[in-house]
């Protein structure tokens, strides 16, 4: 970064302290914007300058503490693919967002009909019937114009699926079919990158974090040609607070490997069930 632009960020940035009164500088959105304008540096380029120079984007404020100047950064740098962006899809891209992952990259051919209403983040009586894709990416550029987006209006399958998540450091299974989530197993095992997988039914989810030289989805699902292409969700129908918990996990598994901190889903498998309050981990 030119050092007139570190300067620039220096000179614009402000005094302020955290809730617990400890100080930060912090620089806001409308001055990254004007420098970027400037300078023709992308505002992911400079929040991430601001950062290095231990200056905070106003946004990401509330990060801090849990998140270092450093974590921020690395979030900022990484890209995730997010596949299926409905109930589980569209939270998880809200939440991706908005703590600042650098690129997201969304994947659907679907669009919007009635019944994703009750649960399904992105969809509203004004956008049916609106791709997907489209409703994603302009959610995520509404919530955080900082972030780069790619979306494709596209299903996956076994011939796209590697083109489509090239480069990702995480990919988010959020695919209502058991076929479809071996698909992007396979491709995510072949890019070399984690692949955090959920699936909800009910007010029942489940969710499990995969690595490349992990056994994976056979254990929970047993051989892909041996299995039904939809799970419980088809005869118990989705309800969105389960959608919403069980999208926050996923993200929360994602920011996890990005960041190499704390314990993961590996190997292992979360259950819950929210009509009983169960929460169990098993050993895969």
């Amino acid at each position: 970064m030119e050092s007139d632009i570190i300067n620039k960020i220096h000179a614009l940035s402000v005094n302020k302290a955290l809730p617990d009164n400890t100080p930060y500088k912090s620089i806001s959105l409308n001055n990254i914007k004007n420098i970027s304008d400037e300078s023709g540096i992308s505002r992911h380029k400079i929040e991430i300058a601001s950062l290095e120079a231990q200056i905070i984007p106003e946004r990401y404020v509330r990060n801090m503490k849990s998140l270092s100047c450093a974590d921020q950064v690395s979030l900022l740098k990484s890209k995730v693919s997010i596949a299926g962006l409905g109930g589980l899809g569209g939270t998880v891209c809200e939440i991706l967002a908005r703590i600042g992952i650098g690129t997201l990259n969304l994947i659907d051919g679907d669009i919007f009909e009635e019944s994703n209403l009750n649960r399904q983040i992105l969809s509203k009586e004004s956008n049916i019937p609106t791709p997907k894709a489209d409703a994603a990416k302009k959610r995520v550029n509404e919530i955080n114009s900082c972030v780069s987006v790619f979306s494709h209006r596209i299903y996956l399958n076994d011939e796209n699926a590697s083109a489509l998540i090239e480069n990702s450091d995480v990919v988010i299974d959020c695919l209502d079919s058991i076929a479809g989530r071996f698909v992007l197993e396979k491709a995510s095992k072949k890019a070399g990158c984690c692949f955090v997988s959920a699936a909800i039914a009910g007010s029942y989810g489940h969710i499990t974090t995969i690595f490349p030289e992990d056994p994976g989805l056979k254990l929970i699902y047993g051989k892909a040609q041996n299995t039904p292409d939809k799970g419980a969700e088809s005869s118990i129908g989705t309800l969105p607070h389960c959608v919403s918990l069980i999208a926050s996990l996923e993200c929360s598994e994602a920011i996890k490997v990005l960041l190499k901190k704390g314990a993961l889903l590996r190997n292992k498998i979360l259950l819950i069930d929210l009509t009983d309050n169960c929460f169990e981990i098993i050993k895969l």
